[in-house]
């Protein structure tokens, strides 16, 4: 005789206490699912949660110093070409002669503002 869906619910529930199983949500943009898709491709794996175990298996076992790197996020320098370094510096230098911002006015001076 077959299970009803609730016998079937409760049976996958046991086990997955049993087994301490735990749901881990992850969301991604899409160039991180594209990248896990070829990597399950590459491997001829199907399920995501077995890619994703996979994965943090072999990374945990590279061991603390191998596998910090994998692990470091990559950081984007950003270099601005010759011509844009002078352009800025240029349009830095015009705003500063039209508006030089705050002068300092000594307090000994004649024009400092007494107080109100």
């Amino acid at each position: 005789m077959a299970l009803s869906q609730k016998d079937r619910d409760t049976r996958r529930h046991d086990k997955a206490a049993r087994l301490q199983e735990e749901d881990l949500r992850l969301k991604v943009r899409p160039g991180t699912k594209q990248a896990l898709a070829e990597l399950m491709r590459w491997a001829e794996i199907e399920e995501q949660g077995e890619a994703l175990t996979l994965m943090i298996h072999h990374l945990h076992g590279l061991g603390l110093e191998r596998a910090l790197a994998f692990l470091e996020v990559p950081r984007h320098e950003y270099a601005p070409s010759r011509s844009v370094a002078l352009a800025f510096e240029r349009k830095s230098m015009l705003m500063i002669q039209r508006d030089p911002g705050d002068a300092i006015i000594s307090p000994h001076s004649k024009h400092s503002e007494q107080s109100v």
